[in-house]
């Protein structure tokens, strides 16, 4: 057999989305590629993510300012954390949203990790504790995960298993489903459910679209094959800690909900975990928008439809 040969060709713009999602198609790229590093020196990799978290972190702001949200910082079993709720909601809720956070598994701690949980604590409508986890060039694999677990492993002295939801975008997925594998595997009960936002589940990046759609998503330009092998740090990227697309889900798994969009970089990543999910006998919901790049369009109308249907699938997860 033999690759197929596609010619250049113009992407027009889609018709059926939003005006607002159709206007952020159509503008460039707001951050290029970075330049990534060569080698491992560690001194090298903090300063470029130092760079790219400030730049993120300045597009960021305006975003969030003024959106109804409350954050803190917190440890739990030794480990960062950022505590968000919606603006007004109760202080100590019956359910916990226990998140990781985006960023390629090297950037977005700290100042990002504090503002993503806010944004999913509007997107969830529930109570969010983020995990501020341990990530390289310092702590790659498997530093990160064990934070996530240790955190879980804290919330289950004090609460239901069947009372929380775990999720991520992202970066913050591929931690999420690794967290819930690993305490499967150490025998902690699973939580109610997962949420998978544009999940980067794959870390050998095999599937289809990351050849199809390279160059067509606007927030992911580029593949992550340095960045995962910077937090792999040696390891094999099939391991199911690092790509959860490889688990045995019929060891068990929790009911999922798993989001992306047709010109999403990721998008073979959600469709093939939504595939294993199903072959092994696990309920997965999977929810692809018109044209959504990775991560959604940042303010359109359909972001809020992922809200909604993100709300509605942990109302009917969670007591």
């Amino acid at each position: 057999m033999t690759d197929i040969v596609v010619p250049a060709r113009c992407l027009p713009l889609p018709a059926h989305v939003s005006d607002a999602a159709r206007t952020m198609l159509a503008a460039p790229p707001e951050m290029m590629p970075p330049d990534y590093p060569a080698g491992k020196d560690a001194a090298t990799w903090r300063a470029h993510i130092a760079q790219v978290d400030a730049m993120l972190i300045a597009q960021m702001r305006p975003m969030m300012e003024g959106l109804p949200f409350e954050v803190e910082p917190d440890i739990v079993a030794g480990v960062p954390v950022f505590r968000a709720k919606p603006a007004g909601t109760a202080a100590n809720p019956a359910n916990i949203f226990m998140d990781m956070h985006g960023g390629a598994l090297a950037y977005l701690g700290g100042e990002g990790c504090a503002m993503m949980a806010g944004f999913m604590a509007l997107r969830t409508g529930m109570t969010v504790i983020s995990v501020d986890y341990r990530m390289p060039p310092d702590h790659p694999y498997p530093a990160g995960l064990d934070d996530c677990v240790a955190v879980y492993a804290s919330l289950l002295a004090t609460r239901e298993s069947r009372t929380i939801a775990i999720g991520g975008s992202s970066a913050g997925g591929n931690l999420a489903a690794a967290t819930i594998l690993k305490a499967r595997d150490t025998g902690l009960p699973l939580p109610a459910c997962a949420v998978l936002l544009s999940p980067e589940i794959d870390l050998t990046e095999g599937g289809d679209s990351f050849v199809t759609n390279l160059g067509i998503d606007p927030v992911l330009c580029t593949r992550l094959t340095i960045l995962n092998a910077l937090y792999a740090d040696g390891a094999p990227l099939d391991d199911p800690y690092l790509s959860p697309l490889f688990a045995d889900f019929t060891k068990g798994f929790p009911r999922s909900f798993i989001q992306t969009g047709t010109r999403d970089l990721f998008l073979s990543n959600a469709v093939n975990i939504h595939r294993a999910l199903r072959r092994a006998g696990v309920e997965a919901e999977l929810h692809v928008f018109e044209a959504m790049p990775h991560g959604g369009f940042f303010g359109a109308p359909e972001d809020q439809e992922v809200a909604l249907e993100v709300q509605a699938f942990l109302r009917r997860c969670l007591p």
